[in-house]
């Protein structure tokens, strides 16, 4: 045996090395010495050998090797098993097909918003800058078994888990524009909360959408996937953009934009437990009393001085505060107390959500005070996302509340 250029390895765990799934090593070289390879393919599921291995993590590999001199040599490799048996299981999703897939479904803030006229239709045109930021839901996608219903459910109660949901519109109508005849089980760890002028249930159907193309192999463009998602909401095309747009119409025309706002900016997110109904503030709007500054002289201070007071308008405030007088005296408080911490302090959308940004901080009495021991509470930065891909959450995102729990659904 010596004779010949073999090598014999044995593993210190004993375990067997699958054909389908990793490779042999290559031939000793012409110094004696072993390069080990990974094969490219892989089987479905865990190997035997992934299955012995997964809870061990530094393994050794003795090598006997005849050198191009005929000496018997023998040399110990010592890797970090784990390391590559995550490449493998990545390698397996990608050449098995997706089944499952975890997305980020992050929520926005109007930094600017204008009313500029109704429409024949009832609804209002509006002018606004759209920026995604860093708080949001995790949603879980899988392949079911089923080819005819998908299956729904969330960790808080009084969500809607039927044909009502934003989620479940959204698959329906993938379905309807591309054929497909793919069925989901979805769970939605809810940590945006409705009725807050966030756009939470907005972003779970362009999430579920982009969810459901991938698992199609990415049939439909994203232009088509921003176009058809407009037949769910006024606000769902806008999470087609790159996390920052211009949006004109009912909010379904989105103009990209480069980002005007530094991403380390930080802000805070207080919401009071009572939701505002966007139907009832937009029925309390009166277009003769809102500003009449132009949104894009405020998109283009913004793009040149940042975020101040004077920039974040919001038509919908004096309606909201109608609907909602406690949520006037919350933002004047937040200013009052917040003098020279916050750069603006502004409701988001419809309400009932008001944004400090400047600090991730609120206010003392947000802590102090019985009335406000219920509301929820999150820090947040901008976030946008990268060409061909789905927004993600970063690392340090840290959505936390006084929270009535009662109170994240939608």
């Amino acid at each position: 045996m010596a004779a010949m250029a073999a090598s014999h390895f044995f593993c210190s765990h004993h375990m067997n090395y699958s054909s389908d799934s990793i490779s042999k090593f290559s031939n000793p070289l012409g110094d004696g010495s072993l390069r080990p390879y990974f094969s490219s393919h892989k089987s479905k599921g865990l190997s035997s050998f992934q299955t012995k291995c997964r809870n061990s993590r530094t393994h050794i590999v003795k090598a006997i090797s005849d050198s191009s001199k005929h000496e018997r040599k023998q040399v110990e490799l010592v890797y970090n098993l784990d390391e590559k048996l995550n490449r493998l299981a990545d390698e397996v999703d990608m050449n098995a097909g997706l089944s499952r897939l975890s997305l980020f479904s992050p929520c926005k803030i109007n930094v600017f918003l204008r009313i500029t006229s109704k429409r024949p239709d009832g609804f209002h045109d509006l002018a606004s800058l759209f920026h995604v930021i860093s708080l949001g839901d995790k949603i879980k996608f899988s392949l079911s078994p089923s080819k005819s219903k998908d299956r729904l459910s969330t960790n808080v109660p009084g969500i809607p888990l039927d044909e009502r949901n934003l989620i479940i519109k959204a698959l329906n109508l993938y379905r309807k524009k591309t054929g497909s005849d793919k069925f989901f089980w979805v769970h939605v760890d809810k940590r945006v909360p409705t009725g807050a002028g966030l756009g939470g249930g907005s972003s779970n159907a362009a999430t579920a959408l982009w969810a459901a193309n991938r698992f199609s192999g990415g049939v439909a463009t994203e232009k088509e996937l921003q176009e058809w998602s407009g037949e769910i909401g006024s606000d769902v095309p806008f999470f087609f953009s790159k996390g920052a747009a211009y949006c004109t119409g009912r909010g379904e025309i989105v103009q990209d934009i480069p980002s005007p706002v530094p991403f380390d900016l930080p802000m805070v997110l207080i919401k009071p437990p009572e939701a505002c109904s966007t139907a009832e503030v937009y029925k309390r709007f009166r277009l003769d009393v809102s500003s009449t500054i132009e949104p894009s002289t405020l998109l283009e201070k913004i793009s040149k001085n940042g975020i101040s007071q004077d920039v974040c308008v919001n038509d919908l405030e004096a309606p909201a505060f109608e609907v909602l007088p406690s949520l006037k005296r919350l933002k004047q408080r937040i200013l009052a107390a917040g003098r020279g911490k916050y750069d603006a302090v502004f409701m988001s959308g419809s309400g009932s959500t008001i944004v400090g940004v400047g600090s991730p901080d609120p206010p003392q009495f947000i802590y102090d005070e019985e009335d406000y021991k219920d509301v929820f509470l999150s820090e947040a930065t901008f976030i946008t996302r990268g060409d061909q891909q789905w927004y993600t959450e970063p690392s340090s995102s840290n959505a936390t509340s006084h929270m009535d729990k009662s109170n994240c659904v939608g």
